[in-house]
């Protein structure tokens, strides 16, 4: 027997772990993918009695890009100036 054990982290409210003994790899992947799962802890394979932590694999098949703090850091600097820009405009 094989399942998927994806654990989803929603901070102060707790976590969930979504085990369905149906779903295959390949639905895990476009899950992650789609956006629906999010915040994901770790995805553990569990096959008869061994469990594999895949994690890594997963998110690498499903090409999820991951957002650097800068980069928002960034966006959220440049609507600053330019709001700051705008204040000190003459009317």
């Amino acid at each position: 027997m094989q399942y998927f054990v994806v654990m989803i982290d929603y901070g102060r409210r707790g976590r969930e772990a979504i085990v369905d003994p149906e779903i295959t790899r390949r639905e895990v992947i476009s899950r992650v993918a789609s956006g629906e799962y999010r915040n994901i802890s770790f995805i553990h394979e569990i096959v008869d009695s061994s469990v594999d932590d895949i994690t890594a694999e997963i998110l690498a098949e499903a090409a999820v890009p991951e957002i650097q703090a800068a980069d928002a850091d960034l966006q959220a600097s440049r609507f600053d100036h330019a709001r700051d820009l705008r204040k000190h405009e003459p009317v």
